[in-house]
């Protein structure tokens, strides 16, 4: 399946920020409701769905979100924002199973430049959280922002117990109780191939916030889980590292690494993973993303287009 073929003529990238209002992290639209451009004539449909940066990744990183409005689009001075990178493995950056340490700086950068007070960097991860963190280089990134924290989510008396009502497999969860007390949630994981569901993009790491992970795999359809808690999870925006995408022997790694050189970002979480999976082979597979099914189960929940198609996608070289 060849990325090309997904991609749209190019469409103008506009430079000035839009201002949203305020909209908390847990359970929030993507695009809340009465959204108004800022010192321009344009508005939000004259923006592209997503966009595609190759670049160095910090720069990468500033280059998609200024495309999709700027980050004053996302993030107002004062705000909390929530980033969930994936960081649950001991590995190094170069394995590509954990979201890169520059790729999460760029955000940072961003969502300080934009004034947020507080910026909590947050994961369950699979292995210890302190080794993790500083294996995937993700703690020394952080350590350069003195508003910005660590989290660990790694105690279940962090968690409070959250409804599902539009759940078809999930319909109660555990998740991290600062997700409500945060005004804006950032999804940024990594580009990786998956033993149970082929790819692991932004939806299916979602999961990193949740306290039992064993149900998921072992009491329920694991594709409509991880669909049904997008429904109560909703990102104001994702931005995938696709620096080097692990291509197999994920979710873990080691295995075989494509240095694609880039991040895709977007505000409809389904759209940016769908677009995604046109990016590489998956375990030497390819794939297109009704494939996947809890892509194409998200979508069915109204979550966004798996219709890459569909977009209109921004491409920087």
């Amino acid at each position: 399946m060849d990325r090309r073929r997904f991609l749209k003529s190019s469409v103008r990238a506009l430079g000035t920020g839009l201002l949203l209002p305020t909209a908390r992290a847990l359970g929030a639209d993507p695009l809340p409701p009465g959204a108004v451009p800022v010192d321009t004539g344009a508005g939000l449909a004259d923006l592209p769905d997503l966009v595609l940066a190759k670049d160095a990744p910090k720069a990468a990183v500033h280059r998609a979100i200024q495309a999709l409005g700027g980050i004053g689009r996302f993030v107002q001075p004062g705000q909390v924002v929530v980033v969930k990178p994936n960081a649950s493995f001991e590995t190094p950056p170069d394995w590509g199973a954990t979201t890169h340490p520059e790729v999460i700086a760029g955000v940072l950068e961003a969502c300080f430049e934009a004034g947020a007070r507080r910026v909590l960097i947050v994961d369950h991860t699979m292995k210890l959280a302190q080794r993790c963190f500083k294996r995937s280089g993700i703690a020394d990134a952080v350590a350069g922002f003195p508003k910005a924290k660590l989290v660990s989510l790694d105690k279940e008396k962090v968690y409070r117990e959250l409804q599902v009502p539009a759940g078809k497999a999930l319909h109660v969860v555990q998740v991290p109780a600062l997700m409500q007390k945060a005004d804006v949630f950032i999804n940024v994981p990594t580009a990786k191939a998956h033993s149970a569901t082929r790819v692991s993009l932004g939806l299916k790491n979602l999961m990193g916030l949740v306290w039992d992970r064993h149900r998921f795999h072992h009491d329920m359809d694991l594709h409509q889980a991880i669909a049904d808690l997008a429904t109560v999870l909703k990102p104001q925006l994702t931005v995938i590292d696709a620096m080097r995408i692990l291509k197999t022997g994920g979710p873990s790694g080691p295995g075989a690494v494509d240095p694609f050189g880039g991040v895709i970002a977007g505000v409809d979480p389904v759209a940016v993973d769908a677009f995604g999976v046109g990016l590489s082979t998956w375990n030497g597979q390819t794939c297109r993303a009704d494939q996947i099914n809890y892509i194409r189960y998200a979508a069915e929940h109204g979550l966004g287009t798996s219709k890459p198609e569909a977009l209109r996608v921004l491409e920087l070289n």
